[in-house]
């Protein structure tokens, strides 16, 4: 898998030739525009298990936190577009598969969603999701810690584990209170039930609603045309950073802002963010959290989540 997590990371990466050649089997990535041949700032990944409803699998698993490792590595990719092949976004766990338990010690299991999504939240480049149909479990856990959510707003979004006899999975008990808020969070986990994009409920969760699904694409791509076209990779990094990893005080807070906005005044974005304004043209930035990261990242302590090899599993 392609390097991912911090600054300090040296492992050798050899990105790849073409993403659209990549030999997946229930996801694609395409370049945007699709006829390039060669990487593009934008790329396009889809849920892709045609007549499964794109239920989630050990091999969907493995081909997003591979897909996600190469995009946080190779500085060509910019943005990332998530979406799903037909009209539903993620149906959740394969049920046709199954849930596994006693196979392993229980303090050696690492959940198959949670994996996902860290590897989605440990990616260093914006995550737009584009829901253009209902997720259900893992299929709407899956894009919490994603930057922005577009979505249909009609598509059905449930976190059905109170019906189905389980627990909340995929790191969702840290991010869904922190995007909708602990209310709204208990009473959707503790009914179970699906509710449109919609509903007051969901509010908070998705920051754009299209009127059918075939317009989700399209807004979700003009976003991250915006991103690409005119802000700093490195900022937009470091902001999330600031945000899910904070001190947990205002003034320690404070703290850490003016440690790294000081260093960030000497950074190479900042001078042509203000250079690009002051000759009203569109910016290049340049920076990478690999090679201009400010000194004081990362600056929590890093938690490692691996363990003994495991058999694949949801």
């Amino acid at each position: 898998m392609a390097p991912s997590s911090y600054a300090s990371d040296k492992t050798a990466f050899t990105p790849p030739s073409s993403y659209a050649t990549l030999p997946f089997q229930q996801i694609r990535v395409s370049h945007y525009p699709e006829s390039s041949p060669t990487p593009t700032p934008i790329v396009i990944l889809t849920l892709h298990r045609p007549g499964k409803h794109n239920a989630f699998t050990p091999t969907m698993r493995s081909e997003l936190i591979e897909a996600f490792g190469l995009f946080d590595a190779d500085d060509r990719v910019k943005c990332i577009v998530m979406t799903g092949h037909g009209k539903i976004f993620c149906a959740g766990a394969d049920l046709e598969i199954g849930f596994r338990g006693g196979e392993e010690r229980v303090n050696d299991h690492r959940d198959g969603g949670g994996q996902t999504v860290l590897a989605i939240h440990q990616c260093r480049k914006p995550v737009i999701g584009a829901i253009q149909g209902s997720a259900v479990g893992v299929g709407i856990t899956m894009t919490l810690p994603m930057t922005i959510r577009v979505a249909y707003r009609a598509a059905k979004i449930g976190f059905v584990f109170s019906r189905r006899g389980l627990v909340m999975e995929a790191c969702s008990s840290f991010f869904l209170p922190r995007l909708i808020g602990m209310a709204k969070a208990l009473h959707m986990v503790t009914t179970g039930a699906t509710y449109r994009a919609d509903d007051p409920l969901v509010e908070g969760l998705f920051t754009a609603l299209a009127d059918s699904p075939e317009e989700v694409l399209p807004k979700a791509l003009g976003l991250a045309e915006d991103i690409v076209k005119n802000t700093s990779t490195l900022a937009a990094y470091l902001m999330k950073e600031m945000m899910y990893r904070d001190t947990g005080s205002a003034e320690a807070q404070h703290l850490l802002d003016s440690r790294l906005i000081y260093e960030m005044f000497s950074s190479s974005d900042n001078k042509e963010g203000v250079k690009s304004f002051l000759e009203k043209r569109p910016p290049n930035f340049t920076g990478t959290i690999q090679k201009d990261a400010p000194s004081a990242y990362p600056w929590w302590q890093p938690v490692s989540v691996l363990g003994w090899p495991k058999l694949s599993r949801l």
